[in-house]
């Protein structure tokens, strides 16, 4: 009886250590929080105007993982109000957008490493408050990062780096912490 009662109970625990680490595929909703940078060299008559700056910055997410390896996945991404001071003078950036990408995925147990590759609609403006000097862009640009994320059943806990190779700007890029719920 003590015999059936262990093997039970290994068995029991078993299948619980391998639900928690089998992939979650599905419809997942999250989001995350974390460090936008903007960096970009431009000259104008002969002087040098180097901006670099970052900000707090946050994305909403919503994907679909369709198998154990990939999944597509859209974002909201706000790199909040990056300034930086030339000069003289205090200029802002903002850069914002919404991307799409595939996501490859890597399952090592309840661990996933994964790649991105994508394409990115962003909205920037540069401005000189108080002075009156702003400008703005727009375009469609490619963008890719990488991660890791670590699953216990549904939920999954995200670090990734992602780089949006927004035209006319050396560097615009996002590090983060987030946080994904798989709906089944």
């Amino acid at each position: 009886m003590k015999t059936r009662n262990l093997a039970c109970g290994t068995l029991l625990l078993g299948l619980a250590s391998f639900s928690s680490q089998a992939v979650d595929n599905g419809i997942y909703l999250g989001a995350g929080i974390g460090q936008g940078g903007v960096q970009f060299e431009e000259r104008f008559d002969g002087e040098n105007f180097d901006f670099d700056a970052s900000d707090t910055a946050y994305k909403l997410i919503a994907g679909w993982r369709f198998l154990d390896w990939l999944s597509v996945e859209a974002n909201y991404v706000d790199l909040g109000t990056a300034d930086d001071r030339i000069d003289g003078v205090d200029f802002e950036a903002d850069v914002s957008g919404f991307s799409l990408a595939a996501l490859g995925f890597l399952p090592i147990g309840p661990v996933d490493v994964f790649a991105k590759l994508g394409a990115i609609n962003w909205d920037a403006e540069l401005s000189a408050p108080g002075t009156g000097l702003s400008g703005s862009d727009d375009g469609t640009d490619f963008m890719y990062g990488a991660g890791v994320q670590f699953r216990v059943w549904s939920l999954s806990f995200r670090g990734e780096y992602e780089i949006f190779d927004v035209s006319d700007a050396d560097t615009v890029d996002m590090i983060s912490l987030g946080v994904t719920w798989t709906f089944l």
